[in-house]
């Protein structure tokens, strides 16, 4: 069992509980799934960095990434409806927790001008996104390793309602948001 996720039974649960009222353990939100996406757009012809990026999403989630295709055709972009625009990995469970829990502690950390992350990037339902800028903030990806320095977008999806719930939510559970 992830150490985050007994941080969730144990402390979390409880405090949620207490600040919201709810009178029922299933009631309370948690963490539903993380998706973690890179676009490459404009790359897409160009196989070995798509093969570096599938490669790096691997070592850092420990899941093979999905290719996913454009739903329409944007013509100043050069992109046809089909061809694949990106690759994405969603994360559940055990791998969930045990990235999370690695993203707060090691990761964040690790950012250059990590200041906090920004409150006002949750969704109407409380889900939260969190966009970086270089891949080497993971420890698992060198500089000397990786060939082209990518950005990714991780997507925290929670089962809460509205956005004070879930900023409440992931605050317990240890992310360092910005205070101002």
């Amino acid at each position: 069992m992830s150490r985050l996720y007994e941080k969730y039974k144990k402390d979390v649960v409880p405090a949620l509980k207490e600040t919201f009222g709810y009178k029922n353990i299933m009631q309370v939100p948690k963490v539903d799934s993380v998706t973690v996406n890179v676009g490459y757009g404009r790359n897409h012809k160009d196989k070995g960095y798509i093969e570096n990026i599938e490669k790096t999403l691997t070592i850092i989630t420990g899941q093979k990434p999905v290719h996913n295709k454009a739903h329409v055709s944007i013509s100043n972009f050069k992109i046809r409806e089909g061809v694949p625009v990106g690759v994405s990995v969603k994360l559940r469970g055990n791998r969930m927790y045990d990235f999370l829990d690695k993203l707060v502690s090691i990761d964040l950390p690790r950012v250059r001008d990590f200041r906090g992350l920004n409150v006002n990037a949750f969704d109407k339902q409380g889900n939260y996104s969190i966009g970086l800028k270089e891949n080497i903030a993971f420890p698992e990806i060198t500089v000397d390793s990786s060939e082209k320095i990518h950005g990714l977008q991780i997507v925290i999806k929670t089962t809460t309602k509205s956005k004070e719930e879930g900023r409440v939510l992931l605050e317990q559970l240890g992310f360092p948001f910005n205070k101002d």
